[in-house]
């Protein structure tokens, strides 16, 4: 029943210039954090405005605690929403800034003032609150928008891309601070973002959408580690994707035969998949040990890349390329170089079959 739900999309399409949603349809529980995962030009941002009423969808049904608010106006929605630029009136103080969709309701002054203080406490920011707009860092002004957004105790928080606009360093305490919001206030957030390391940090659920239309929803673990198309793999870099044939070989076993390249993997699969496999799945050795991992591949190291506290290895194996992560300490105790020899070792029960 849409009833269990605060959040229901059914089949919601909308023409937008050239751009099209295409019948978008999930549902969101109450308190859920969800995030909307894809790359720029997916239709994130447009899916946000049609759920917050500021952009009516051509066909379809929108249910927001079981009721069918599809043509109802923003105001009339109960939804708290914070653009990408966060669209602050630069003109306002802080405090009038948080007020506002309190004012717009006609509350009361007595009861606007201790709404603005008591959340402005909650997200650390009453300091603020006398500062003008134009005065805020980066991240000040995130607070504030959050806080807006929040004062009128919404049913449902949208955020567009709400850490595209810090530095990195800032990223990480934001994306914390964004998790203790959504357990403090309880709310039932939708959050767009092209960082899947955003989305694997602070989702319940994860759809992600491509080109107007969704290719997954799930956990985080269904999303990045059980993708179900060869663009989902794509985009949580999976990295090591290929496209074979398969064939029983019995014991729940299949072979998949790509080029000269051969992959063990669990289920029987017949005909044309593809397999996909992380690199950090991979284990990497110089030189042959003993291990119960059925697939065991020999290449040489072609390059390297340091990622901070893992380095990417790129490894040839005839002419394939297969990507493993290990650890910066493993890479300086190994002593690798490119051109070396060095031996690959994957579980069947890791390499994921996209049929």
């Amino acid at each position: 029943m849409a009833l269990n739900y605060r959040l229901v999309l059914e089949n919601v399409s909308k023409k937008f210039g050239e751009f099209r949603l295409n019948n978008i349809s999930f549902k969101v529980s109450k308190g859920e954090y969800f995030v909307v995962l894809g790359p720029s030009g997916a239709g994130k941002t447009l899916l946000l405005q049609v759920i917050a009423g500021i952009i009516t969808p051509d066909s379809g049904r929108i249910l927001i605690d079981g009721v069918d608010s599809t043509r109802l106006p923003p105001e009339k929605r109960n939804v708290g929403y914070v653009p990408q630029n966060y669209a602050l009136f630069p003109h306002l103080s802080v405090y009038d800034n948080i007020a506002f969709g309190l004012k717009i309701r006609k509350a009361r002054r007595e009861h606007i003032s201790d709404k603005v203080r008591e959340v402005s406490e909650k997200l650390g920011i009453s300091h603020l609150l006398d500062r003008k707009v134009k005065s805020l860092s980066g991240g000040e002004a995130q607070r504030v928008a959050l806080a807006r957004a929040l004062v009128v105790e919404p049913k449902i928080l949208l955020l567009d891309e709400p850490l595209a606009a810090v530095d990195p360093v800032l990223r990480w305490s934001l994306r914390d601070y964004l998790r203790e919001i959504h357990r403090m206030f309880k709310a039932t957030v939708i959050h767009v973002t092209h960082d899947f390391t955003e989305a694997i940090s602070l989702a319940d659920r994860i759809a992600v959408l491509n080109n107007g239309s969704i290719e997954q929803i799930g956990t985080p673990q269904d999303v990045f580690y059980r993708p179900k198309s060869e663009f989902v793999a794509w985009f949580t870099r999976t990295e090591n994707i290929y496209r074979g044939y398969a064939e029983p070989v019995g014991s729940g076993l299949s072979r998949v035969r790509v080029g000269s390249l051969e992959f063990t993997v669990c289920g029987e699969y017949r005909g044309w998949v593809v397999v996909s496999f992380r690199p950090e799945y991979v284990v990497v050795s110089r030189h042959k040990i003993r291990t119960s991992a059925r697939n065991v591949i020999e290449g040489v190291l072609t390059d390297y890349m340091d990622e901070g506290a893992l380095v990417l290895l790129k490894v040839m194996v005839n002419e394939k390329m297969v990507k493993a992560y290990i650890t910066r300490s493993s890479f300086s105790e190994m002593k690798l170089r490119s051109g070396e020899k060095v031996y690959l070792y994957i579980k069947a029960s890791q390499i994921h079959v996209i049929e």
